[in-house]
């Protein structure tokens, strides 16, 4: 069964009355984490959309670019959205159900958050609300402000283009310190390693943003440091 026939049997659920924040509870274990996941960035990202006050066919674009979605399973997609949205529950809720899931700044909510940085910035404008969301999403799901910030540079243009706060590092980082932090985020965001941990093969191509970004945050570091012999 697909991960779209599953969401649609998580539809059903929801029309029968059940709680869509309440249904995180059930989707704690693999293969359900995958839809966990995905159903997360939807419900989520609807909350974002509401934040922001619009939807636009940019944001609308950048979540069929997280996820691959088949036509015949555009229905489903767009009921959770729509439930979400409407569901007077407000994001908080959504946010604590989804971290019990998972261990405190666990990597698959940094991949959850980095998919939610993607859908903010495809309209070309990284609205103040949405920053707040986003920030308050962090800290619900216990990534660091220094976490918060390198995710934020590596997904918004426009936001401060620190190399170490990409990495999760400090600015007294010594060389060593640089190389190992560098080749756990390569081991992190290794899609065979994304997979086991709950991400969707449909969202894995989320990883290919993060390494650029990781690849240029490491090369502007070590350059000056090649040069002076540390």
């Amino acid at each position: 069964m697909s991960i779209w026939a599953k969401i649609s049997e998580v539809v059903s659920a929801l029309a029968r009355g059940e709680s869509l924040s309440v249904l995180f509870e059930r989707l704690r274990r693999p293969p359900e984490r995958s839809v966990a996941f995905t159903i997360a960035v939807i419900a989520l990202g609807a909350k974002m959309a509401k934040a922001d006050g619009q939807v636009t066919r940019d944001e609308v674009a950048a979540f069929r670019q997280v996820f691959h979605i088949p036509a015949a399973d555009t229905a489903a997609a767009a009921r959770v959205f729509n439930l979400a949205r409407e569901d007077v529950a407000g994001f908080e809720v959504y946010a604590r159900r989804i971290a019990r899931m998972f261990k405190p700044a666990a990597p698959i909510l940094e991949d959850l958050l980095a998919g939610l940085f993607h859908i903010a910035q495809a309209d070309g404008h990284y609205h103040p609300a949405e920053d707040e969301f986003l920030e308050q999403v962090a800290e619900i799901f216990g990534i660091t402000p220094v976490r918060f910030a390198g995710l934020r540079a590596t997904f918004i243009p426009d936001a401060p283009q620190d190399p170490y706060a990409i990495l999760g590092l400090s600015h007294g980082a010594t060389a060593e310190e640089v190389r190992a932090r560098y080749r756990a985020l390569v081991r992190e965001n290794h899609p065979d390693q994304m997979q086991a941990r709950g991400v969707p093969p449909e969202a894995v191509n989320l990883a290919a943003h993060k390494m650029a970004a990781i690849n240029r945050a490491h090369d502007e570091i070590t350059k000056p440091l090649h040069k002076t012999g540390v």
